[in-house]
């Protein structure tokens, strides 16, 4: 491969970062978006654009729905931005109503009227992708592969995925569907490392504290499912929040992740997120801010390569003790 064919920073990014608009469409409580929450909109998403981040996530209950309206009215201004990014969404959580408290739901019903909700808010005519958001203990795969037969023949939806599942519930709804799942979301970070932790466990028996499914990402990564890790950034623990508070753990973190960015001459975030790509199985970030210069930070995160002993003091410092 020549040097023009090698692949830029850009091209690195738009790979393995997706941007996570949870945080978009203004506070929890409003009841609609305002002129401020679309111009913040059109920042942050100028700021991911900037760093090559080329796909967005969603989820119909982001801000009760804003997330996406807010976004979708971005689009609606810009529509020559729909045919440069990747947009993905989630469905199957109901939040508490006159019907029940909150519950998950992968009825064919549900399904069919959450994605026409995401695609009205939206404004497109086709999602890029749709996971499952959280496992629900009534799923009758039969239901769900009849809403994705659906929802692939009339073209609104391109590729299926889920989000916080076991590798044991992916074989079980992939057994019924004509569709490949394509990916699945966990929470994966410095911060979170129970996916690490059961494997440096086999055998001890110490693995009963590692609150992760064994070989999750194993299965994923044989299987060629994409995994997408949110929480990736620790909600700031690690790279700017006051953590005086926080566990002698997360103190001493904090600092060597400052230590660690200076010797590689980029940012906390970028090492966050350095240190999740640097194990061989594909992992792909969700970031999220409404902070431009946040999402700036995460753009060597591709480039950065940690050297072992570099990766093994971040992993051992977050534990808080020394792996067996």
């Amino acid at each position: 491969m020549s040097d023009s064919e090698q692949p830029t920073t850009r091209d690195l990014n738009s790979e393995r970062l997706i941007f996570g608009c949870m945080w978009l469409g203004g506070g929890w409580e409003q009841n609609s978006i305002s002129a401020n929450d679309i111009r913040e909109a059109h920042a942050v998403i100028d700021a991911a654009l900037e760093i090559g981040v080329r796909r967005f996530d969603h989820a119909d209950i982001y801000k009760s729905g804003r997330a996406e309206q807010v976004f979708g009215e971005v689009l609606k201004q810009r529509p020559r931005l729909r045919k440069e990014i990747s947009i993905q969404s989630k469905c199957g959580i109901r939040f508490a109503d006159e019907h029940g408290p909150q519950r998950y739901d992968f009825s064919t019903a549900w399904i069919l009227q959450s994605v026409d909700g995401i695609l009205q808010r939206l404004g497109i005519e086709q999602l890029d992708c749709l996971l499952l958001h959280r496992p629900d203990p009534l799923i009758q795969p039969d239901e769900v592969a009849e809403a994705f037969d659906q929802l692939t023949s009339t073209g609104k939806v391109a590729s299926f995925g889920v989000s916080n599942m076991h590798h044991y519930q992916i074989t079980h709804l992939q057994s019924q569907l004509q569709q490949k799942l394509v990916a699945n979301q966990l929470e994966m970070s410095l911060k979170q490392h129970a996916w690490l932790d059961e494997g440096v466990y086999a055998g001890d028996s110490a693995a009963a504290t590692a609150s992760f499914s064994p070989g999750t990402v194993e299965f994923c990564v044989a299987e060629g499912i994409e995994i997408q890790s949110w929480g990736s950034l620790c909600r700031g623990l690690y790279s700017g929040l006051d953590v005086s508070g926080e566990s002698e753990a997360v103190q001493q973190t904090a600092k060597l992740v400052s230590k660690v960015a200076e010797k590689y001459q980029t940012t906390r975030e970028a090492i966050l997120l350095a240190w999740l790509f640097l194990p061989p199985a594909n992992i792909s970030a969700v970031i999220g801010s409404t902070k431009a210069k946040r999402i700036k930070s995460c753009a060597d995160a591709t480039t950065v390569r940690l050297s072992r002993d570099d990766w093994y003091a971040l992993y051992v410092s977050a534990r808080g003790k020394p792996i067996p």
